[in-house]
């Protein structure tokens, strides 16, 4: 059981899943305006996060017959489930982003990385 949790949440706690799962929260969105929502992400990574996502049942994908093919992704109950923790998680971040921040400083400055010699 400890094995399937840990597979579980090393899933729903991957950065870009947090932030697709994120985007998704009020609506349906198109591949490409995922793509833009989530800053920084490849095509390559979307594609991955989005069918690792579906395979869960955290989200569904709806292909429209249209030219070009019209792509749709929308929060399952399942998925939706998880809002609640993901946004909590993201109003943790910041709300004590500047003092992990300052925490990070000051390690780093105590703590100056060794030179080889």
């Amino acid at each position: 059981m400890c094995r399937q949790v840990l597979r579980i949440l090393a899933l729903i706690g991957d950065k870009w899943s947090i932030l697709v799962i994120g985007q998704l929260r009020d609506r349906t969105l198109r591949f490409s305006e995922l793509h833009r929502a989530v800053t920084g992400i490849s095509q390559r990574m979307l594609t991955l996060t989005l069918r690792q996502l579906e395979r869960d049942g955290l989200l569904t994908r709806t292909v429209h017959p249209s030219v070009p093919p019209r792509v749709d992704y929308a929060l399952t109950p399942l998925g939706a489930s998880l809002l609640d923790s993901v946004v909590a998680l993201g109003d943790w971040a910041t709300e004590h982003r500047r003092e992990i921040h300052e925490n990070r400083r000051r390690y780093d400055a105590a703590h100056p990385p060794r030179t080889r010699s």
